[in-house]
């Protein structure tokens, strides 16, 4: 993909578990500056690819690079939130941000403080900031989660499922607070299996199905692939099919109340015109594209949870 410099990039990323590639052999490109979601059903390969990225665990094979290294110090400009946040219950918001402050060697003690309450502001829990964790409804830990990564300056941010389990109200929160970092210039990396918080985040997008990378790119790129179909609304869907076919459309189907196909470079009119010249009883005809849903469904052969 040139002239988008990559904030993560990997060649022949793999990582087998005896006999079986969890990851098999991927290459990622992640531009600098986007919302890249890295979409697939459970069990797809999507969380031991982060973990490898973050160097939680050793790929089999392949290689890969974090902001422009493959040295672990550059993991200091990264924030991660993979399988949901972990905090002491008992300890307030503001306290288990001061402790997880105080564990890093390399942050200023002198502005911890300050660091604390930049990041709970950041992410709106100010106001919450001294209740107990576990008193904390699912949105508040996420957001606390994204806190916590929050606490030195990133270049970028891998979250891992950040929305999984959160009520609509959660969701709209994180999805906001995502938006909010990305308008920031930061890099953000979401991994996720809801495919309504990858079209409503991000600007890129790569698919995973059983361990492989099927498709990556731009999400603009992907909408232009699909290709428009004619759906004819017919008790002759026998002969809607014919004439459809005469006409040089393709992939031509019938389905429940009618006929449909890939309409190509046919004109909607003319295929109106011919199926009434020819008598079929016609009772609608519209044009549409296939949803991003039917898309994925078609690169990986599984479905998506569609609502987040």
């Amino acid at each position: 993909m040139p002239g988008r410099p990559a904030a993560i990039s990997s060649t022949g990323l793999t990582k087998r578990f005896g006999t079986v590639n969890a990851v098999d052999g991927i290459d990622l490109h992640v531009p600098q500056g986007s919302v890249y979601g890295f979409l697939g059903p459970n069990g797809s390969g999507k969380t031991t690819t982060i973990r490898m990225l973050l160097g939680l665990v050793f790929p089999t094979d392949g290689t890969h690079t974090v902001l422009g290294s493959d040295r672990p110090a550059e993991l200091t400009r990264v924030g991660a939130l993979v399988e949901g946040p972990a905090f002491h219950p008992y300890l307030s918001g503001r306290a288990n941000l001061v402790r997880l402050d105080a564990a890093d060697r390399t942050a200023d003690a002198r502005t911890m403080r300050t660091r604390v309450e930049q990041a709970l502001d950041r992410v709106g829990l100010l106001a919450a900031a001294g209740k107990r964790y576990r008193n904390y409804s699912l949105g508040m830990r996420q957001r606390l989660g994204i806190a916590a990564t929050l606490l030195r300056p990133r270049d970028l941010l891998v979250l891992d499922e950040p929305t999984n389990g959160l009520d609509p109200q959660g969701t709209r929160e994180v999805r906001s607070l995502v938006s909010e970092l990305a308008r920031d210039g930061v890099t953000i990396f979401v991994s996720s299996h809801l495919l309504s918080e990858i079209e409503q985040l991000c600007t890129d997008v790569g698919v995973m199905s059983v361990g492989r990378l099927v498709w990556q790119g731009a999400l603009t790129d992907l909408r232009a692939q699909q290709q428009p179909q004619v759906r004819v609304e017919t008790p002759d869907a026998d002969a809607a099919c014919r004439l459809l076919r005469e006409l040089g459309l393709t992939d031509v189907r019938m389905f429940g109340d009618g006929a449909q196909a890939l309409i190509g470079t046919v004109a909607p009119e003319a295929v109106a015109a011919a199926l009434v010249r020819a008598g079929v009883a016609l009772r609608g005809l519209r044009v549409e594209r296939a949803s991003l849903e039917e898309q994925f469904v078609g690169l990986t052969g599984e479905g998506f949870d569609v609502s987040g």
